[in-house]
This record gives structure tokens, C-alpha cells and sequence, in this order.
């Protein structure tokens, strides 16, 4: 019988320490920088910036040695850099507004929201002791997600900004509640499919090698789409309806691991969009838009248009490969730079090299989302860390997307660089999780709590099974906790 030799799991906090200096001088450089180029001073604000950023990321730090000391080591000084790099770029907007005498501020309501959402994320990690309770709120997860997608249409609550109508107004306060709603969602698919998973795994016919479900089996996956179209057209909003399907397509391609799905939702949301394009205006305007920029009408439309877009290609061409620098360009240029646009704003005074830089920290971000996913012991925690890590790369891919005119631009924001409080909350709140689950899939066996729900029983006999004699299995079972 094959026997492993068990080895000690460091919890990696002393790493994360390190991490978050670098991830820290980053950022607070960044500002410091802006000031510099911009005044020919250091911001009159650095010392207090820097040392609540510290103070911010740090007391988070130090929530997780306590609540979390197994936690992931390189998520959270991931996360904060871009923060910190977000600031400086909104900071740096903010300073070419006050030159042209237009309203700014939005890099200390920034800082505000930063704040907040940190604090928001150790509330979770402090409540939350164990991710797999979460499963026993799968259908009440459902009735709450579609309720806060649906919430801007209520008349007197919901209020329409350029357009699209996903926004609704909070003690005079505008919040997107389908930021929450993707978190909430993302419980209920997890929660689902993993009850689910067999039938919609093995069930069904093969047809040209390609395994295809059972017509009852559609279900699901029609009503998601059918809920998507409906954002898509009531409020006006493709970008959420975009990110909604993707998650769950996403997430069932997770559990299934079936092509066929993938395939079916593509089909089902490509056919869905042209249609709504035929029918309804203000969908074909975002594709006239996309398709035709340099027209007189489209650039000049009012909303729907692609004069923002056009003004982006080009800040992202006078970026060149390596930038004019921070505090050198001339990203006021574009409407909405510091929200919709800011990767064309890095990209401008950063040049190609630094976007591709900032697109690599995210691209770690998803990769160690995916490795907690990998490493967790219950299904449920599998399809939801995985959910999680796919929404933050899903919503990068549509942002870096439209804005480099891959797809049609949609509205959403980049996570954690760009101005907007519900979606800096929302993603603060996914990094909690994220950490959480983490926790679980990299401390010992030895240490963790017994079950007090769903868990281990739903995790396939490949996973849990016996391995055989001197097979690679066994090596695999023991170290297959990031590191």
C-alpha cells in the first residue's frame, strides 16, 4: 500500500505581509507621482492617502491571522495593488477636471468606498466561519438576486443614467444592485448545480461526438437566458445581461465539464442579442456604435453613440508601447474616464506595457481563484470559488473588450480600478469569500471543524475516493491545497 509522508502547510501570512508592501508602495508611488508631475509637489494629502491604505490593508491583514490563517497569501496584496493603482489614476483625473473647472472629488469618494469595502470584507470574514452554510440558502439566494436585478425597474426607486436603467437611488445616493445580485446569484447556481450536476452531466444524447442534454433538461439554462434578454431589454443595460448568462453558462460548464452547454448558451445569447438589435433601438445603437464608429451619426449620437469610444482608441494609441507617463496625457478627453473608460486612461499614461501589467495582476487574481476552487473539499465550495474567480475575469474580458472595440461596449467597470461604490463594495465582498473558501481548502485536514452542512458527502468518489497503490493520485490528494 502506497503511503505519503504528510508535510506541513504553512498558513503564508509572513508572505502576504511581504506581498502587501510591495502591493502598497505601488499604489501610494503612483500618487505620489500624479502630484509630482502634475504640481511639481507631492500631494498635499500623501501622508494621510499612504497611512490609510496602510492602516486599510493591514487591519485586513490582520483579520485574516485571525479568522482566516490559512487564507490564500497573494490574493489580497493582489487586490490591493490594483486598488491602490485605480486610486492613482482617478486621483490623477481628477486634477485634469479642476484644470477645464469641471466637477472632480471622485478619488477621495473613492478612498471612502475603499474604506468601506474593506471594512465589508472583514465583517464577512468574521461572520462567516464556514462558506459551506451558505448552501442552505440556495432558492431564498434565487428569490434575492432576481429581486435585486429587477429592482431598478420599480417606479420611484429605480433611476435611468445615460440610457440604461440599473441604478437606483439610496439616501441620494445612485447604487447598481445587480452588483450584489451577481454575488447572491452565484450562491444559487452553486447550490443548484451541484445537486444537479449528475443529470446535466451524463443525461442525454450523443451526436457527433458532442454530448448534448435531454430536452427537460434545458430548462435551467432557458430560464437564465430568457432572465437575461429581459435585463437586456427592460433596462436597457447589455452588460449585466451579458455578465448574468456568462456566470451561470460559466458555472455549469464547471460542473458539468460538457461542451454541448457552452455551446448552447453562446448560441442561445448570440441569436438572443441580434434579435434584440432588430427589434429593439436601443440595443441595434450599441451595435451601429460598435460596427460603425467613424460615422458622423453614430459618434455624435447622444447615448448609444461611439464618440467615447473613439476618443479611447485614440488615448490608447497616443499611449504607444510604454506611455506619456503619469500626469502626461490627456485622458479628460474621453467622457466617463474615471468609470467606463479608466483602462484607456492607464493605457494611455501607461502605455501597453503597464496594461498588459495591470491585465497580468488579474490574470493572477482569477488563477488563485481557480486554484481555491481546485483545492477546496465540498462541491459546493468548488462551483462557487470557481463562479467567483470566473465573474472577475469574465468582467474584464467584456470591459478590455469594449473598450479596444473586441465586442460591443457595455457599460460595465473594470473591478477595483474604476469609480463606482457598489461595484468596489461588490468585489470586496467576492475577495472575502474567495479568502474564506481558501482558508478551508488549504488548512489541514486535522484542523478543520466537522461539517455542520452540506460538504464532503457531495464531493465525487474521484476526488475523495481511495487512490490505488502507487499511483500518482495519492501525491495529488494530499497537495492539491494551493500553496
Amino acid at each position: 500500500m502506497a503511503t505519503v509522508a504528510p508535510h506541513r502547510v504553512r498558513p503564508g501570512r509572513s508572505v502576504e505581509l511581504g506581498l502587501l508592501a510591495l502591493a502598497l508602495a505601488l499604489g501610494v508611488s503612483a500618487y505620489a507621482l500624479v502630484g509630482l508631475a502634475e504640481t511639481g509637489t507631492l500631494p498635499a494629502d500623501i501622508f494621510g492617502y499612504g497611512a490609510g491604505l496602510v492602516g486599510l490593508s493591514v487591519g485586513l491583514h490582520l483579520v485574516l491571522r485571525w479568522r482566516a490563517p490559512y487564507a490564500d497569501p497573494v490574493i489580497l496584496p493582489t487586490v490591493v495593488a490594483l486598488n491602490g493603482l485605480g486610486l492613482a489614476m482617478i486621483y490623477r483625473i481628477d486634477l485634469a477636471y479642476e484644470a477645464r473647472e469641471r466637477a472632480a472629488g471622485f478619488a477621495e469618494r473613492q478612498l471612502g468606498w475603499t474604506a468601506l469595502g474593506m471594512v465589508l470584507a472583514a465583517v464577512v470574514l468574521v461572520l462567516l466561519r464556514d462558506h459551506r452554510t451558505l448552501r442552505r440558502y440556495t432558492y431564498t439566494a434565487m428569490v434575492v438576486g432576481l429581486a435585486l436585478i429587477v429592482l431598478p425597474l420599480v417606479p420611484g426607486l429605480g433611476t435611468e443614467i445615460n440610457g440604461a436603467r440599473i441604478w437606483i437611488r439610496v439616501a441620494g445616493n445612485s447604487f447598481q444592485p445587480a452588483e450584489i445580485g451577481k454575488i447572491v446569484l452565484a450562491v444559487f447556481f452553486a447550490g443548484y448545480l451541484v445537486t444537479n450536476r449528475d443529470t446535466l452531466a451524463l443525461a442525454g444524447p450523443k451526436v457527433l461526438g458532442l454530448q448534448l442534454p435531454r430536452p427537460r433538461d434545458l430548462g435551467p439554462i432557458l430560464l437564465a437566458w430568457a432572465a437575461s434578454l429581459a435585463v437586456l431589454v427592460l433596462e436597457r443595460d447589455l452588460g449585466t445581461s451579458l455578465l448574468f448568462f456568462g456566470l451561470f453558462v460559466g458555472m455549469l460548464y464547471l460542473a458539468t465539464e460538457r461542451i454541448s452547454w457552452v455551446a448552447i448558451g453562446l448560441a442561445l445569447f448570440v441569436g438572443g442579442a441580434l434579435l434584440a438589435s432588430r427589434v429593439f433601438t436601443h440595443v441595434g445603437d450599441r451595435f451601429d456604435a460598435w460596427l460603425h464608429p467613424f460615422d458622423d451619426a453614430n459618434f455624435n449620437a447622444e447615448f448609444g453613440g461611439s464618440g467615447q469610444l473613439v476618443r479611447g482608441l485614440y488615448g490608447l494609441a497616443n499611449g504607444g508601447l510604454f506611455g506619456t507617463g503619469w500626469g502626461q496625457g490627456r485622458p479628460d478627453l474621453v467622457p466617463w474616464a474615471e468609470s467606463d473608460f479608466i483602462v484607456a486612461s492607464l493605457g494611455e499614461e501607461l502605455g501597453l506595457t503597464g496594461l498588459l501589467a495591470i491585465l497580468v495582476l488579474y490574470l493572477v487574481l482569477a488563477q488563485r481563484g481557480l486554484r481555491t476552487a481546485i483545492g477546496v473539499r465540498d462541491g459546493f465550495g468548488k462551483l462557487f470559488a470557481g463562479g467567483m474567480a470566473f465573474v472577475v475575469a469574465f468582467q474584464c474580458f467584456v470591459v478590455v473588450g469594449g473598450v479596444t472595440r473586441l465586442i460591443p461596449l457595455t457599460g460595465l467597470t473594470m473591478p477595483f480600478l474604476a469609480y463606482g461604490g457598489s461595484s468596489l463594495l461588490a468585489n470586496w465582498v467576492i475577495v472575502a469569500l474567495l479568502l474564506r473558501i481558501s482558508d478551508s481548502a488549504r488548512r489541514p485536514a486535522s484542523e478543520l471543524a466537522a461539517p455542520g452542512g452540506p460538504g464532503d458527502d457531495d464531493v465525487p468518489d474521484a476526488v475523495t475516493g481511495p487512490a490505488p497503490a502507487g499511483s500518482d493520485q495519492a501525491t495529488e490528494l494530499i497537495d492539491v491545497r494551493p500553496s
